[in-house]
C-alpha cells in the first residue's frame, strides 16, 4: 500500500509536466476563398533552413532538425496542415542560391534587407532578438555605450552588420574585431576588453556553459534584429498564407519559444566558485573529525593487539607449515601440467588434477592403472628400458612426443618428460604431460598464414622484400623476395639475393648516391626509410620507382624490414611533364608581363611628350590671343581665362596618366621609387609609413625594378583596404646576391591557413615573384599585423 500511495503521489506531481509537455491542438486558420484553395493544391512545400544554434540544427544521431525555427514552422504546420520537407544549409548564401535554383520555397529566421528584397517576400517580425551589452557580473550596473571612453574596449565580431552600426553610430567606442561571439566573451572574461555587444540568440547558446557564468547583461544597444518568414517571389499567395499562419499562432506561444531558445541561461549556484569553496570547507571539517576517530580507533586497536599478541604467536608457526604444505598441494594440483607418478611395475601410484582432467578421467579413476592403458606404445619392455636410464643417469630420449588415449577413446597430443625419484622408501619415475594441442594448431596456423603472406605478395603489382642484418657477418642480406621481382625489373628473386646484387644495384647510376643516403641512415638507427628514383631493368629500360620498408623487431631482438618497391613510372612522368608545362606557362607570364610594361612606359612617353607637347602651344595660343583681344571685349578674357585653367587641369592629368602608367621616378633607381611610393600612400591615406633602403645599391634590371614596384604597390592597396592599420614600415635590404623588400604593417591581420573568398591578391603577388625568380614569405596572424616579404636575385638571368 504504501508503494502504490507514493507512485499516485508522484504521478500527480507529474500531471502538471504532462500537461505543459503535450503539444497544443492546431488552430484554425481563416483563409480567403483563393487562398484556401492554393493552399489544398499546395500542400507539400520545401522548407530552407540556415544551420546555425539556437535557430536551428541537425541531430545526426535523430535525423532530425531541432530549434527555435524549426518549432516555429512545424506550428505553422499544423496549424496549416501542409506535408513539409526540410533542407539545413551552411549560410545564408548557400540558401539564397538554392532558392534562386528553385530548391526551396519559404525560408524562417530571415532579416528583411533592401537587397534581400529581390530575392523574398517577407511576413511581419514574428520575434525580435535584440543586441546586448555584456560585462562581468561582479558590480555590474547599466551601461551607457554614449558615455564609454577610449579606455573601455568593446569586443565585437568583425566583419558583421553590428560592427558597422557600432562604427557608424559610436565614434567614441574603442572596438576590437574578432572572428565569433565565443572569443569576444572570453576576452571580456580575460579583462583584456570591458564589454563584449552579440545578439541574445548567441547568448543564450553561450551563456548555458558554466566559463561564462561570471558574465551579465548590462545594456541594450537598441538595433534589435526582427526575425520573418520568407517565401519565394512568384508565389505571393504562399506568403499571404504563411502570414495568416504567424497570426494565428498565439502571442504566449512564441513568447515561451523565446524565453525557452533565446533567454540566456546562467550556471546553477553549485557551479560557482564560492560553493565550492564552502563545500571543501565542509568536507575538510569532516576529515579532520575522521583523522581524530581514526586516531581514538587506533590507540584502542593497541591494546587489543597486545592482548592478542601472545596467542598469535603461539599459532604462527603452525600455520606456516600448514600454508606451506597447502600450498605445495594445490600448486600440484592445480597445475596445468599432467603429473603422475609410476611405480617400476608401470602402475600410477598418483595422478593429480590436471592429469585427470587432460585424460578426461575422474578424480581419483587414474590410481592403479598401467601406463599402457593411456599411452599405448610404452610396452613393458620400453617401460623397463626407459625406467633404467632414468636410474642411471642416461636421459637421451627421456623426452619425446607421443599420443595418449583419453577416457572417451580419443587421442590427446602431449610432450612426455620422465625423471626419476626417490621418496622415502620407495623409487618412482614421475611422468610429465604437456598438452600440446594449441601449439600444433598454432604451427599449422603459421603455415598457412605463410603460405597465404607467400600468394599474395606474389600477386602484388610490385617487388615485394624484406631485408635483415646478418648478426654473425653483420652484413645485409635479403631472406624473401617476391615473384613480382621478374615482372618488375626482369630478375628472379634468386638473383636479386645473391651477395652481389640486391636492391642497391638495381638503382640507376645517377641516383645511387641518393639511395645509399638515405638507406644508410635507415639502417644506422633501425628506422623506417621511403626513396624514389629512377631503376634499370635487366633489359637496361629506365624506369621510376617508390621504395618503402618499415621496421619491425623480432622478439630475439634482430631489425628487420619488410618493404615494397612501386612502379610509379606513369606517375612520374606525368608530374615531369606537369612541372614543365607550369614552368612554360611562367615564362610565357613573364614575357607577358614584360611587353605590358614595355607598351605601358611607351604609352607614357607618349602621352607625356605628345600631348605635353600639344597643350603647350595651345597654352602659347591662348596666351597670344589674350594679348590681342582681351582688351576689346571683357567677356572674352573671362572665357580666355578659364580655358587657360582648364588647360592646366588638363596638364596635371596627362602627367597623373603618364605616371599610373610608369613612374618616372623609376629612372632614378628602385630606392627612390620606393621612397616616393610611400610619401603618395600617407598622403592618400593619412597612415605613417617608415621607410628604411640603404645608401648604396647595386644595378638592378629595369623588369626587375618595375616588378618590385608592382609588387609594393599592390602590398600598399591591401594595407589600405583590409589592414585597417596605423603605421606601415618599409625596409629594402642588400643581402648578399639578393634584395630583400619587406612591408609590415600593424593592422588586423588574417589567418593564412583559413579558406578565403576568391581572390587574386596573394596569388597575383606570388606569381610576379616566382617570374622574377625570387620568394615570397607571408605572415599574419587575426589582431597582430602582417608581414610581407619577397626576396629576388640581383643577379641577370639569362634570357631564353
Amino acid at each position: 500500500m504504501k508503494r502504490l500511495r507514493c507512485l499516485w503521489v508522484i504521478g500527480w506531481l507529474c500531471l502538471p509536466l504532462i500537461a505543459q509537455a503535450r503539444p497544443p491542438l492546431p488552430a484554425q486558420v481563416a483563409l480567403e476563398p483563393a487562398q484556401q484553395q492554393w493552399l489544398d493544391e499546395h500542400r507539400s512545400l520545401r522548407v530552407g533552413l540556415v544551420l546555425q544554434a539556437p535557430y536551428a540544427q541537425f541531430d545526426r544521431r535523430l535525423q532530425q532538425f531541432y530549434g527555435a525555427n524549426v518549432e516555429l514552422v512545424n506550428a505553422l504546420s499544423q496549424n496549416l496542415r501542409l506535408d513539409l520537407t526540410w533542407r539545413g544549409f551552411e549560410d545564408q548564401a548557400a540558401l539564397e542560391h538554392a532558392l534562386q535554383a528553385g530548391q526551396i520555397d519559404f525560408a524562417p529566421g530571415l532579416a528583411q534587407t533592401p537587397a534581400s528584397l529581390r530575392d523574398w517576400l517577407f511576413s511581419d517580425p514574428y520575434m525580435r532578438v535584440p543586441q546586448l551589452v555584456v560585462g562581468m557580473r561582479s558590480g555590474a550596473v547599466a551601461v551607457e555605450l554614449e558615455k564609454l571612453t577610449a579606455n573601455d574596449r568593446v569586443a565585437v565580431r568583425m566583419p558583421s552588420r553590428l560592427a558597422d552600426y557600432l562604427r557608424s553610430n559610436y565614434a567614441n567606442l574603442n572596438l576590437q574585431g574578432v572572428p565569433n561571439e565565443r572569443e569576444a566573451l572570453q576576452l571580456v572574461l580575460g579583462g583584456q576588453a570591458a564589454f563584449a555587444v552579440l545578439d541574445e540568440a548567441q547568448l543564450s547558446r553561450l551563456s548555458r556553459e558554466s566559463e561564462f557564468g561570471d558574465l551579465a547583461v548590462v545594456g541594450d544597444i537598441g538595433l534589435p534584429q526582427l526575425l520573418r518568414v520568407g517565401s519565394r517571389r512568384d508565389w505571393p499567395l504562399l506568403a499571404e498564407v504563411l502570414e495568416r499562419g504567424l497570426q494565428a499562432i498565439p502571442a504566449k506561444e512564441l513568447e515561451q519559444l523565446h524565453q525557452r531558445w533565446l533567454q540566456p541561461k546562467y550556471p546553477r549556484f553549485s557551479e560557482s566558485a564560492g560553493f565550492w569553496q564552502n563545500l571543501a570547507l565542509l568536507f575538510g571539517m569532516l576529515l579532520l573529525c575522521a583523522l581524530a576517530t581514526l586516531i581514538w580507533r587506533r590507540r584502542q586497536q593497541r591494546v587489543l593487539e597486545r592482548a592478542l599478541l601472545a596467542a598469535r604467536e603461539s599459532l604462527v608457526q603452525r600455520q606456516a607449515r600448514e600454508e606451506a604444505l597447502r600450498l605445495s598441494q594445490f600448486s600440484i594440483d592445480q597445475s596445468t601440467v599432467g603429473i603422475l607418478w609410476v611405480n617400476w611395475d608401470s602402475h600410477i601410484r598418483y595422478a593429480n588434477h590436471a592429469a585427470e582432467r587432460m585424460l578426461g578421467f575422474a578424480e581419483g579413476a587414474l590410481l592403479e592403472r598401467p601406463l599402457i592403458d593411456i599411452e599405448p606404445s610404452l610396452g613393458m619392455d620400453r617401460w623397463l628400458e626407459l625406467w633404467r636410464r632414468a636410474r642411471t643417469g642416461d636421459g637421451a630420449d627421456l623426452q619425446f612426443e607421443s599420443q595418449c588415449r583419453c577416457f572417451d577413446g580419443s587421442l590427446l597430443p602431449v610432450d612426455l618428460s620422465l625423471s626419476f625419484m626417490r621418496f622415502r622408501d620407495a623409487e618412482y619415475l614421475v611422468v610429465y604431460l604437456t598438452d600440446v594441442t594449441e601449439r600444433r594448431r598454432a604451427l599449422a596456423a603459421l603455415r598457412e598464414s605463410e603460405a597465404r603472406l607467400k600468394g599474395i605478395a606474389g600477386n602484388v603489382p610490385g617487388l615485394v622484400f624484406r631485408l635483415e642484418r646478418d648478426a654473425a657477418a653483420g652484413e645485409l642480406e635479403f631472406p624473401y623476395i617476391s615473384e613480382g621481382s621478374e615482372a618488375l625489373v626482369g630478375y628472379t628473386p634468386a638473383q636479386i639475393q645473391q651477395p652481389d646484387m640486391g636492391l642497391r644495384n638495381l638503382v640507376h647510376p645517377q641516383d645511387r648516391a641518393d639511395y645509399h643516403r638515405v638507406q644508410d641512415i635507415a639502417l644506422a638507427g633501425d628506422h623506417d626509410w621511403s626513396w624514389q628514383g629512377r631503376i634499370l631493368t635487366r633489359a637496361g629500360d629506365q624506369r621510376w620507382a617508390d621504395i618503402k620498408a618499415t621496421t619491425r623487431r623480432l622478439a630475439d631482438g634482430r631489425v628487420v624490414w619488410d618493404g615494397v618497391v612501386w612502379d610509379i613510372t606513369a606517375g612520374k612522368q606525368a608530374e615531369l611533364a606537369l612541372a614543365g608545362s607550369q614552368e612554360q606557362l611562367r615564362e610565357l607570364s613573364a614575357h607577358l608581363e614584360s611587353v605590358r610594361e614595355e607598351e605601358k612606359a611607351r604609352i607614357a612617353r607618349e602621352v607625356h611628350d605628345e600631348l605635353g607637347q600639344m597643350l603647350t602651344v595651345l597654352k602659347l595660343e591662348l596666351s597670344m590671343c589674350e594679348l590681342a583681344y582681351a582688351e576689346l571685349d571683357p567677356g572674352l578674357n573671362e572665357r580666355l581665362a578659364s580655358m587657360k585653367r582648364l588647360i592646366t587641369q588638363l596638364f596635371q592629368l596627362v602627367r597623373d596618366v603618364a605616371t599610373a602608367l610608369r613612374p618616372p621616378i623609376l629612372d632614378a633607381g628602385i630606392a627612390s621609387a620606393v621612397e616616393w611610393q610611400a610619401r603618395r600612400f600617407e598622403a592618400r591615406t593619412h597612415i605613417p609609413c617608415l621607410v628604411q633602403v640603404p645608401e648604396n645599391l647595386p644595378p638592378l634590371s629595369d623588369a626587375k625594378a618595375t616588378g618590385l614596384f608592382r609588387i609594393l604597390q599592390e602590398a600598399l592597396t591591401n594595407v589600405m583596404r583590409h589592414a585597417q592599420a596605423h603605421t606601415v614600415q618599409i625596409e629594402l635590404v642588400h643581402e648578399g646576391e639578393q634584395l630583400r623588400m619587406t612591408v609590415i604593417d600593424d593592422g588586423a591581420g588574417f589567418a593564412v591557413d583559413a579558406p578565403r573568398p576568391a581572390s587574386f591578391g596573394l596569388v597575383g603577388l606570388r606569381e610576379r615573384v616566382l617570374m622574377l625568380g625570387g620568394s615570397m614569405s607571408l605572415d599574419s596572424e587575426p589582431g597582430e599585423g602582417t608581414s610581407l616579404s619577397v626576396a629576388i636575385p640581383l643577379k641577370q638571368e639569362k634570357q631564353p
